[in-house]
């Protein structure tokens, strides 16, 4: 006999999955609003539809007014129905259009349309077992994901992260070597070199057109000369004796991240450390149950999990590995100490001695 309905949990439930789906259908018409420059544009003071379509550059007002609309209902904007003018409060702008803000978005958006795209991908993943090549998800994941950390890593690397490590700061105001091991189209690994110029940087990625990319970008921020960045895969790179090795948000996507450790003890010099950046996250599922880890499980799902299945080992990790099985692949490649440095709302730094 089928359980009776409770009506009042359906109704509770039904809404909620009708705002579950109202933030899913926002996504195409906020990623819009990024690329077409309205927000920015709603950021230089209140408009109507008319003026707003002006300011971004002569858009179609019949467009505009209804994206604007949507991001009114979203919460995204204000209305103001007397004036009719919408508007950014401080707090919206945060997310929407400053760009270093710690909580700004942009790259969020454009990582859960590229999840999308990669559905049939991963769906024949489920089927036999496989994975997808990082790079060949869809579009261009790679930049969605440097998007989506650098609001993190403008404001939480040099600030808390180096400094919670024992001894790293001084060592890299002095001048030391370090290695940025998965550093990605090389965002972590320019901030850091901005901020220490005593000290000399190679990035290392086994996905070539990121490392590419990292490389345009130290050109153009004029830190070609104290960095370097090398397409290699993390058992493999040749350095050694580095005073710093970090990894940022990419151990948990390995194929073999105890083999990464082990590789890493050997590239230390001594006295060196280890910084590994990772997903906040419980060490039992039942923690993970919650706002942050709802986007991880979802991310992990599309991306993570199918990236280190493609690889060798397929050690699978996933986004919600939880400091306890992180450092127990840690003290597998050969690391004595093992503590968690520090934390925040998005990640925990863990150093490894």
């Amino acid at each position: 006999m089928p359980a009776a309905i409770d009506e009042a949990k359906l109704h509770a439930f039904a809404m909620k999955m009708l705002g579950d789906l109202g933030g899913a259908m926002s996504v195409p018409t906020v990623r819009l609003g990024f690329r077409l420059g309205l927000f920015d544009a709603l950021a230089a003071g209140p408009a109507t539809s008319t003026e707003l379509a002006q300011r971004a550059g002569g858009l179609h007002e019949r467009y505009v007014r209804e994206w604007a609309l949507a991001q009114a209902a979203n919460g995204y904007v204000e209305f103001d129905p007397a004036t009719e003018r919408f508007s950014l409060s401080p707090e919206q702008a945060m997310v929407f259009h400053v760009s270093d803000s710690p909580v700004y978005l942009a790259g969020a958006f454009e990582v859960v349309a590229a999840m999308i795209e990669a559905e049939a991908k991963v769906e024949e993943c489920f089927r036999n077992g496989s994975g997808v090549r990082w790079g060949d998800h869809a579009g261009c994941l790679f930049c969605a994901t440097g998007a989506f950390f650098r609001p993190g890593y403008v404001n939480n690397i040099v600030q808390s992260w180096i400094p919670a490590l024992d001894g790293a700061e001084a060592k890299l105001r002095g001048g030391a070597k370090v290695a940025d091991i998965g550093c990605g189209v090389g965002f972590s690994t320019l901030l850091m070199a901005r901020a220490y110029p005593e000290s000399r940087f190679v990035g290392y990625d086994f996905h070539a057109p990121s490392v590419e990319q990292a490389r345009r970008h130290a050109q153009e921020h004029g830190l070609d000369d104290r960095v370097r960045f090398e397409v290699s895969a993390a058992k493999d790179i040749a350095g050694r004796d580095f005073d710093l090795v970090t990894t940022f948000d990419c151990l948990h996507d390995m194929g073999d991240p105890r083999g990464c450790a082990a590789h890493v003890r050997e590239m230390l010099a001594p006295g060196g450390s280890w910084m590994i950046v990772e997903p906040i996250a419980g060490d039992r599922p039942e923690q993970n149950l919650n706002t942050i880890g709802r986007l991880f499980y979802n991310a992990s799902t599309m991306i993570c999990v199918p990236t280190s299945l493609d690889q060798e080992v397929g050690a699978g990790l996933g986004a919600q590995a939880g400091e306890a099985k992180l450092t127990q692949v840690v003290r597998d490649g050969g690391f004595a100490s093992v503590r968690r440095a520090t934390e925040g709302p998005f990640n925990m730094v863990l150093e490894a001695r």
